[in-house]
């Protein structure tokens, strides 16, 4: 697997959102690495090299498998969809980690996350439309207003790097949704978590957050005024200063 492991100290692991890699938290990272050990993994269903995995099981093995080599239980910091994920990695190697961040994790909660847009999405992109796939995933599941939601699609289907990531983010939504509403499980998580979310996020995403935090014992809140879905990029200091007091407490 693909991973970028700076500084030095107590680990931290970080998984990366949907349509996107690594990199995406390398700004927070900076930030962090004069006192800990920062991993950064790129999760293996945005690997062009591989075949994307049908379901969450495989990134989830990477995360603990990671989590393993560090020499002692990690803090996990999971972005999105990344962050259903770490919800996973926490259940299935509860050893190998010492306290979760999870940042707007979209789970499933009641109805399929993606629904009828994800069926409308996966015909635009079968049809060759990329760029309306996008769009319909960007306004329909994020929720996004329409003109964001287009303009980003623009932008999105422009890039190279990202447009050839659209059919692993369609992937990843239907890989949430298959996992169902895991609320149940996650009441088994014992580790410390911090939910974090930004304020101008998508309203869906506050209520999921508040629908863990309703199962999960003694899991905090903290919501970063000002900001969005995309903290991690437009406010790397203030995200990494959460991160940052949460693992000195969680390693004290």
């Amino acid at each position: 697997m693909t991973t970028v492991t700076e500084g030095a100290g107590p680990p931290i692991l970080i998984l990366h959102a949907g349509m996107n890699d690594e990199t995406a938290w390398r700004r927070v990272a900076a930030r962090l690495t004069a006192r800990f050990l920062v991993v950064r993994v790129r999760r293996r269903r945005y690997r062009m090299d591989l075949d994307p995995p049908p379901g969450l099981a495989a990134e989830t093995a990477d995360a603990v498998a990671v989590a393993r080599t560090l020499g002692r239980p990690a803090l996990l910091v999971g972005h999105s969809s990344g962050a259903v994920v770490a919800l996973e990695a926490l259940l299935a190697g509860p050893d190998a980690f010492a306290g979760a961040i999870l940042y707007e994790p979209p789970v499933v909660v009641g109805a399929p996350l993606g629904g009828d847009a994800t069926v409308r999405a996966r015909a635009a992109l079968a049809s060759g439309h990329r760029r309306r796939a996008i769009q319909i995933f960007l306004r329909d599941v994020v929720g996004l207003p329409r003109l964001p939601a287009w303009l980003s699609a623009v932008l999105v289907a422009a890039v190279p790097r990202w447009r050839r990531l659209i059919p692993r983010q369609l992937d990843d939504n239907a890989a949430i949704d298959a996992l169902g509403d895991r609320r149940a499980a996650y009441a088994a998580i014992r580790c410390p978590v911090l939910l974090l979310g930004g304020e101008r996020s998508p309203r869906h995403l506050a209520e999921r957050l508040s629908a863990l935090a309703a199962v999960i014992p003694g899991a905090e809140r903290v919501t970063l005024p000002g900001q969005g879905h995309g903290a991690n990029l437009r406010a790397p200091a203030r995200v990494a200063g959460v991160v940052a007091a949460f693992a000195d407490r969680v390693f004290a």
